[in-house]
Order: structure tokens, then C-alpha cells, then sequence
């Protein structure tokens, strides 16, 4: 097996004339988290939505876990263990914690809708088993106490890990995550900051896009800086906060002076 799990050769997009992203790519290993990082509107969103294929390429390739995936809907990509978060929290309002997180775990389920449907043998037997599943991945998250609350009852922080649980619920091989950390107090970030390690130690490969370069630079084992749709820099924490041009495009500030990266314990 390679130890590249995802492989993106220089993928394009542009939206009315403006581009997006310019022939960008990235190669990232299995079990490692890998950061995108860059300013507001660099972007980084844009580069999960190809990659998810929720955006067609205007040109390049993406390979996950060995096989091409660009040109094939998202859906498609997902079924192969590529899931992602939005960067706008993504909640049905309308379902309990559980239930918001078994939409994530059907995903796994081998029952047809007709057999679903007339509740043929062995149907029960899967709910049951998803429904197990999907206790599991809230109490990796911590919540598993507030299984059957309504979802919108819960505070804001919360319901960004209910997305999370309900992605894992999924059995992602690589799991993406578009700023977790909007919105969240100081707190919740560091949940969040060990529930990431957690997930990594699991076996999963995580691909993030956040602002909280706190965060950032105490998880990540490699990131890529982006500019304008291309990309500037890419290497390890270390690299990318010696690194002149990275320090000049990312908002003009002094990472050594005005952020302190150091990961507490």
C-alpha cells in the first residue's frame, strides 16, 4: 500500500474570468494532519470543494487511495472514505444529536431503500448496529451524553462537534475539515485541538483549512500556504514560520512575535 493517500496535480478553477485556483498541488500521507492555511480568500475552500468534487475541475487530477477520482460526483467520492465538514455548520435542525449523527453512519448501511422500506430480514439488525456506530463517534467527541437532545438546543461549539461525529460516523480513510475552529471559544478549541490528535491516532488522515494558527501550528505535521489561488510555501510548522515570503502573505504579521504556536499540554 502507498503511503500517499491523497495525491492533487495541479488542479485549476476559475469562477467569470477570476482564478480560483492555479495549478495547485499537494501530495498527502496517509495517518498524517496536513494543514492548508493562507489569507481570506486564498483559496482554500475552493481546493476542498475540487478535491470533494463538489466543484468540476477545470483541469488536473486528483487521486485518492490510489484511483482517480476527479470528474466523479461527490457522492461517489465520499462512498471511497474521502468525507468532509462545511465550513458553515451543516445541523438538521429538526433531529437529535443521534440522529443527526446516523445520517453520517448510513453511509456504512448495506440495506436498500425498498428493503428499508418493508423492513425485511435483517434490516433491524442494522439499524441497530449503525445506531451502536453512531453512539461510538459521539462518545469519541464527548457527547454522547446529549444524544437525544434536539441538536439546535445545543450551544454553538457542541453542534460543530455533532458535524464532526456525524463525519466520522461515515468511516472516513481521510477526513477534511473546513475551519473547525470558526467560532469556537478558547475552551473548545483546545477540545477540539485534542479530539483532532484522537482522530489521527485512529488511523484517519485529516486535511484542515483554519484561521486559529494556534491551533495550526500545534497539530499539524505539514501545511501548504496559499495566495491568490497558488501555492507559496509548503513544508512543516517550523519551516513555514521561518519561511520570508509565507510571514509576508499571511496578513503581513510577525508569527514569532505576535502568536505564540507553542502547543500546551
Amino acid at each position: 500500500m502507498s503511503d500517499v493517500i491523497l495525491e492533487a496535480k495541479g488542479i485549476q478553477k476559475s469562477f467569470g474570468g477570476v482564478m480560483a485556483v492555479a495549478g495547485v498541488s499537494l501530495t498527502i500521507r496517509r495517518k498524517e494532519i496536513f494543514a492548508l492555511i493562507g489569507p481570506n480568500g486564498a483559496g482554500k475552500t475552493t481546493m476542498f470543494n475540487l478535491i470533494s468534487g463538489a466543484y468540476p475541475l477545470d483541469q488536473g487530477e486528483v487521486f485518492f487511495d490510489g484511483k482517480p477520482v476527479h470528474g466523479k460526483p461527490s457522492y461517489h467520492i465520499a462512498a471511497m472514505g474521502l468525507i468532509r465538514t462545511f465550513q458553515n455548520l451543516q445541523i438538521f435542525n429538526t433531529m437529535t444529536v443521534l440522529e443527526n449523527v446516523m445520517v453520517g453512519s448510513h453511509l456504512r448501511g448495506t440495506s436498500g431503500f425498498l428493503s428499508a422500506g418493508f423492513r425485511l430480514p435483517g434490516v433491524a439488525a442494522e439499524e441497530k448496529r449503525l445506531r451502536d456506530h453512531a453512539m461510538e463517534m459521539l462518545h469519541l467527541v464527548g457527547m454522547e451524553s446529549r444524544a437525544n437532545d434536539l441538536a439546535p438546543s445545543l450551544p454553538f461549539g457542541q453542534q460543530r462537534l455533532v458535524e464532526i461525529a456525524r463525519a466520522l460516523a461515515a468511516s472516513p480513510k481521510l477526513l477534511m475539515l473546513d475551519e473547525p475552529a470558526a467560532g469556537l471559544t478558547r475552551p473548545e478549541t483546545r477540545i477540539l485541538d485534542d479530539l483532532i490528535s484522537r482522530i489521527r491516532e485512529n488511523g484517519v488522515t485529516v486535511l484542515l483549512v483554519e484561521h486559529d494558527m494556534n491551533l495550526v501550528m500545534g497539530i499539524a505535521d505539514r501545511m501548504a500556504v496559499l495566495q491568490y489561488g497558488s501555492k507559496i510555501a509548503e513544508g512543516t510548522p517550523a519551516e513555514m514560520q521561518a519561511n520570508t515570503d509565507v510571514i509576508g502573505a499571511y496578513l503581513g504579521v510577525d508569527w514569532e512575535m505576535d502568536m505564540p504556536f507553542a502547543r500546551t499540554v
